[in-house]
């Protein structure tokens, strides 16, 4: 990750956050690796975990963006597309400029992370997160 600013900018994403909204929960980010973050889900009944970092294929270069695969207890394998601009974070659902998103805004302190995530035809919710350890 010390080479990697893209990657290392998620880091401040490190610790338990509660989160609110659509969903109630925990979740919870740590390094896993210099190569990888995980978070770990806890929100309402749904509960899984995510790795998070450059794809990268048997052979073949890092990919240019920060991708994630969750995995759920209920047996979803979903892939998401991570990018840090500034203090705005946004998660595709799959591949970047997808239609369906989440989009946040980290507070000055970096506290919290208050957004929502957007699905198409208007649907979608929010979801805020407040650090707690």
């Amino acid at each position: 990750m010390a080479d990697d600013r893209a990657l290392q900018a998620l880091t401040r994403l490190i610790g338990t956050w509660k989160i609110t909204g659509g969903h109630e929960g925990t979740v919870t980010y740590r390094r896993l690796n210099d190569f990888f973050l995980q978070q770990d889900v806890h929100l309402g009944d749904t509960h899984g975990i995510e790795i998070i970092g450059r794809e990268r294929k048997l052979m073949a270069e890092p990919s240019a963006d920060i991708k994630s695969r969750y995995y759920g207890d209920d047996g979803s394998t979903l892939d998401y597309t991570y990018e840090l601009d500034g203090d705005t974070l946004t998660i595709w659902a799959g591949e970047r400029g997808s239609p369906a998103y989440y989009q946040g805004t980290f507070s000055p302190d970096g506290r919290t992370l208050t957004g929502a995530w957007i699905y198409p035809g208007g649907g979608g919710y929010d979801s805020n997160a407040e650090r707690v350890g």
